[in-house]
């Protein structure tokens, strides 16, 4: 596996259950290293590098999003705990989330930012706590950022919302998008095709479905060409 992104570059990771996309993720957040070859960002090996200081520089959004069981305001915070009111505020209309989070109130009877979310943000919806998540990484700005599946588990009217979220998060940031939905990565600047750990194929939207390969059968299963 061989695989160089530029600083900006946004790129789609795509492939059938198993083919690896997951596997690439863990690796780059070090959740385990390398048996052989090499991970380097700007020419510096990551294994190099204290954990705390390579994920203080990549931020990630994912299917299952988990909150903290206090504030909606302590829970963007934790993205930047040292952040100002007005810049949390910020990341929250950003993120799409400030309008919902006016309205929220706990049985405690705390109201918007200061309401308490839940266990796992159980009284929130999975559009809201998305929502929630994107702002906290909209807060910590980190240069690399991560997207898994973040959209796939939503209904069309929250999936909308979001995705212009995300594409609000995802200017100026190198980007990893894995993506179920092939619709959330035409527009990448590569799209990189994984099938058992290998790359298979790689290039953007309409030179990929020119050559009627594996991602050509991915999007046609999806109805999308």
């Amino acid at each position: 596996l061989d695989i160089k992104i530029k600083a900006g570059e946004k790129v789609g990771l795509v492939g059938r259950s198993g083919a690896g996309k997951s596997t690439l993720v863990n690796l780059l957040l070090r959740f385990y290293d390398v048996q052989s070859g090499s991970i380097s960002i700007d020419g510096q090996d990551i294994s190099q590098v204290k954990q705390e200081t390579l994920r203080g520089n990549i931020s990630m959004v994912t299917q299952d999003t988990s909150l903290l069981h206090r504030s909606v305001r302590d829970n963007i915070l934790y993205g930047r705990l040292d952040a100002s009111e007005a810049d949390m505020l910020k990341a929250a209309k950003q993120a799409e989330s400030h309008e919902f989070v006016q309205t929220l109130s706990d049985l405690q009877g705390r109201t918007g930012y200061d309401a308490h979310v839940g266990e796992r943000g159980v009284k929130l919806s999975g559009g809201q706590r998305q929502r929630i998540a994107i702002a906290r990484v909209m807060l910590k700005d980190a240069p690399i950022l991560i997207l898994d599946e973040a959209t796939s588990a939503l209904d069309t009217e929250s999936e909308k919302l979001i995705q212009h979220a995300l594409d609000t998060l995802m200017k100026d940031k190198t980007s990893i998008v894995i993506a179920h939905r092939l619709s959330t990565i035409q527009n990448a600047d590569t799209i990189v095709v994984l099938n058992k750990g290998r790359i298979v194929e790689q290039g953007k939207h309409a030179e990929l479905l020119a050559k009627k390969g594996m991602y050509y059968s991915l999007v046609e299963m999806q109805s999308l060409a």
